[in-house]
């Protein structure tokens, strides 16, 4: 169906229309002339009163092409002459500009428009070449010989018809001429199709395919091939570089790609090419297993085709660590170290293998240098140290590598390496360790310079990175327990030596075990000492550390230390520290070869003997046991004995009996005065004696003049708040008197004295006990009489407490009636000693349980006996209380 008929005459003569193009969006066509004009239509070309024609362009040639192309937002018209090339460019405003591309043009029909896939260049086609121009230049040209009659493009092809260099048979029924249709993969760079035909008229693409039109009325299909196909046609003639293009211009899907990676290094495998194979492979990393590729190059001949591709393969981070490992020892195997240095040395780049694995394939290699760098580089402190220490022994290195740890990480490691580094480098693990164990404060490299001399060698990087340290600053002190870096110093006792003293000095408080194990070093620096002057030095150093008040020894340990060591001066402080004054007693006793042991004895006895005063009979049996002439040292312990009254006479003298140097002369004045002290003691006791029987006699006529006559109570003033008695008041026969609202605020019970309570039942409690106590020395000798074992009764009563002896002290009464309780002591005979002090109203004789007398209060002016017949002052009676009217 037509739509619209333009004429299209350029100027004032008509010319023939030698070619034509229309825009893809019908806004603008361009008409071509023999006579070298070219007429422009803008706006709809399909509708006349909205087109515009405008000649644009005059020439002398016949134009033989055009095409539109949009540029910059511009749109672009190509224009070829048989003479020329020219690109008009359509500005707003209905303006052109014109640039001349070359000088050169081609005949008719031969110029067509690439697509995308050639950035949609303007091709024309010439007898030497086909040329490509962008729209301000000319760009690239292939050489295609050959007469061209015609271009034309077709999905990335590009169809030439042209004639063959050879003469073809004509047809006979027509007598045409024989064109050949070439037609080219331009991208890929092969000849997709060919073949003659006879006069051809025109080729078009229609429908997906192409048509070929010939000159005696026929029309042939050439219809595409699927992309699987092609590739199988080119897999058999082993044409596999332009399978791969041809796979990638089809936008083929990768794992297709891959395999046609893999056919093709297979085909050049299998021909010899390694390194062509290697090649092909390398780019099926990540589709395609490795291991099938490794299995082929393992062959010691093409082990460096195997490197390139465990290069390849962990640059694209997907190696193993079998597959670093694998590398590692081809770089190894073909000692290859610059190699190795680049693949190790990746200052700038990211890490792409697995670092451990290097660091044991270096070093089980032999590479140490390679090995500590990439431990020291990606922190992995263990086998750096390893490797300085196991392999190449640099134990100056590895503890300034410590130094610069940080505080976890250096106490760990000097945990697990210190023993090695405190025997071959004990100066500087020593420092390191004071260090540690005081105020922590690691060191850091200064950074290295990225110069070309730092990528020497491996030697260089490391020698860099051990420049210079710069101490990191920390408010926060960070220390580690010395205890636990004791054991390191097993083979070295004097850096133990000068590390604990070092700690004690900086930290007075530090554990037991620091003060144990150096108290134990300098004992047995003493006990092997020869010269005297040492030691006399080691013995103060010793007794400086004992005597520090600061030292947290163990006393226990610290004992069996001196005691093994057979250190004297500690033993007998520790002993007098420990307040084992016996040991120190037996000490001199068991040594006594020495002519002064007797003097540091009674020195002991008198130093320690107010604290323990059973040294004075300790030392006594000693002398006993001597038949040395003893005596003046037996009369001084029989004085102290005798003035703390710590033996009896008969004992004393029976311990004296066994030593015959000693005779009656010497206990001669002891035997006189304690029995003079016994013959006053009696005196005193019978005078006592009387003097309670007759304070007795008038305590009981005083409670006997208390049943028959009243007692009359003239208190002015309340015994608890010290105010003037009112009514209603209460009275009791201690005289003591209360308000009534006193008495009941202070209280606890009605019946007894609130003041004169406390003290009562403190003298119920001691009377109580003397009851159950009184028989209990008759029972004790009773018992021990009857028993199979007499020791076992003895203990049951030391484990009862009976043989304790008890002191009781009073306070002076400050009430004057013989209605209050009298003290009585729970066990009033003594064997020895001083006499007991009873109060005056008490008699020792009078076993009776009292207690004190509880008043009643009477009404006033009563003078009748206000206690019943039936009652005893000395019971305990309810009180009754009559208040006042």
């Amino acid at each position: 169906m037509c739509t619209r008929i333009a004429r299209a005459i350029p100027g004032s003569k008509p010319s023939k229309v030698s070619c034509l193009t229309v825009h893809e969006n019908l806004n603008y066509m361009a008409v071509g002339f023999d006579n070298g004009s070219i007429v422009l239509f803008r706006g709809d070309v399909m509708r006349e009163r909205h087109s515009k024609q405008k000649v644009i362009f005059e020439g002398q040639q016949r134009i033989t092409g055009l095409n539109f192309k949009i540029h910059n937002k511009n749109q672009v018209l190509f224009v070829a002459t048989e003479g020329e090339v020219i690109c008009i460019t359509l500005l707003p405003k209905d303006k052109e500009q014109k640039n001349l591309l070359d000088l050169h043009g081609c005949s008719l029909h031969c110029s067509v428009m690439s697509d995308v896939t050639q950035y949609n260049q303007f091709v024309i086609g010439r007898s030497d070449a086909i040329y490509f121009y962008q729209p301000e230049e000319r760009g690239p040209c292939l050489a295609f010989e050959n007469e061209k009659l015609q271009l034309h493009w077709y999905h990335g092809y590009m169809i030439i018809v042209g004639k063959e260099s050879q003469p073809v048979p004509r047809v006979v029924d027509h007598n045409l001429d024989m064109n050949i249709v070439t037609i080219y993969d331009i991208q890929n760079k092969f000849i997709a199709y060919s073949a003659p035909f006879p006069g051809i008229f025109d080729i078009f693409c229609e429908w997906g395919s192409l048509y070929i039109l010939t000159k005696d009325r026929k029309l042939f299909h050439l219809q595409e091939k699927d992309t699987q196909t092609k590739l199988e046609i080119l897999f058999k003639k082993n044409l596999y570089v332009l399978a791969i293009g041809l796979a990638q211009s089809q936008q083929y899907d990768q794992d297709g790609i891959v395999d046609i990676f893999r056919q093709y290094g297979d085909h050049l495998y299998s021909k010899g090419d390694y390194d062509g194979a290697i090649t092909q492979y390398i780019k099926t990393i990540g589709k395609l297993e490795a291991s099938y590729v490794i299995r082929k190059f393992l062959d010691t001949p093409r082990i460096h085709n195997l490197t390139a591709y465990l290069q390849a393969l962990h640059k694209t981070q997907l190696a193993t660590e079998d597959h670093t490992t694998l590398l590692l020892n081809c770089y190894t195997k073909l000692k290859d170290t610059s190699k190795l240095d680049e693949f190790i040395m990746k200052e700038d780049r990211e890490v792409d293998f697995d670092v451990d694995t290097a660091i044991k394939v270096c070093r089980s290699a032999g590479y140490f240098q390679h090995a500590i760098y990439l431990a020291e580089r990606h922190s992995q402190h263990d086998f750096y140290l390893k490797i300085q220490l196991e392999d190449i022994r640099d134990y100056a290195r590895a503890l300034d590598y410590i130094g610069k740890l940080d505080f976890e990480q250096a106490e760990r490691n000097m945990k697990t390496y210190g023993k090695v580094l405190i025997n071959e480098a004990p100066k500087q693990t020593t420092e390191l360790l004071k260090k540690l164990c005081t105020d922590y404060r690691p060191c850091v490299t200064k950074v290295a310079e990225n110069t070309t001399e730092s990528r020497q060698g491996v030697s260089a990087i490391c020698a860099q990175s051990l420049q210079g340290f710069i101490p990191v600053t920390s408010t926060r002190i960070q220390k580690s327990n010395a205890d636990e870096f004791i054991h390191i110093f097993v083979n070295n006792s004097d850096k133990l030596t000068e590390f604990l003293e070092h700690m004690i000095k900086v930290q007075p408080g530090s554990s037991p075990l620091v003060y144990n194990t150096l108290l134990e070093l300098h004992l047995h620096d003493h006990a092997h000492e020869k010269d005297i002057a040492a030691k006399v030095d080691k013995e103060r150093k010793i007794l400086d550390l004992l005597q520090n008040p600061d030292s947290c020894y163990d006393l226990d340990q610290a004992l069996v230390l001196c005691q093994l060591n057979n250190f004297k001066a500690g033993i007998l402080f520790l002993y007098e520290k420990a307040k084992l004054y016996h040991q120190i007693l037996r000490y001199h006793m068991e040594h006594n070869e020495s002519p002064v042991h007797m003097m540091h004895i009674m020195e002991t006895c008198k130093r320690f003997g107010s604290q323990d005063p059973n040294l004075w009979i300790q030392a006594l049996s000693y002398f006993a046991r001597k038949e040395d002439n003893c005596k003046q040292q037996i009369l001084e312990v029989l004085s102290q004995i005798d003035k703390s009254n710590l033996l009896p006479p008969l004992l004393v003298i029976q311990t004296l009996a066994h030593n015959s140097m000693t005779t009656l002369s010497v206990v001669k004045d002891y035997i006189v005065r304690h029995l003079q002290r016994e013959r006053d003691e009696i005196e005193e006791n019978e005078r006592l004696i009387l003097r309670y029987r007759e304070d007795t006699e008038k305590m009981r006529n005083e409670i006997e003049q208390l049943k028959t006559s009243a007692r009359i109570f003239q208190n002015q003033k309340c015994s608890l708040c010290t105010q003037a008695l009112d009514l209603p008041s209460v009275h009791f026969l201690c005289q003591h008197s209360f308000h009534h609202s006193c008495f009941e605020g202070y209280s606890e019970t009605e019946a007894e004295c609130p003041i004169c309570l406390p003290r009562n039942r403190q003298l119920l409690e001691t009377i109580r006990a003397q009851e159950q106590s009184k028989d209990l020395h008759e029972q004790f000798h009773q018992q021990l009489e009857r028993a199979s074992d007499g020791f076992s009764v003895i203990a049951d009563y030391y484990g009862r407490g009976v043989f304790n002896k008890v002191t009781f002290i009073t306070e002076p009464s400050t009430i004057s009636s013989p209605a209050q309780s009298p003290v009585v002591p729970k066990n009033p005979v003594q064997k020895s000693g001083p006499p007991l002090s009873y109060p005056d109203h008490l008699s020792p004789f009078d076993s009776a349980p009292q207690t004190a007398p509880q008043t009643q209060s009477l009404k006033a002016g009563s003078g009748a006996n206000a206690y019943p017949s039936h009652l005893s002052p000395f019971e305990t009676v309810p009180k009754v209380q009559k208040r006042m009217a």
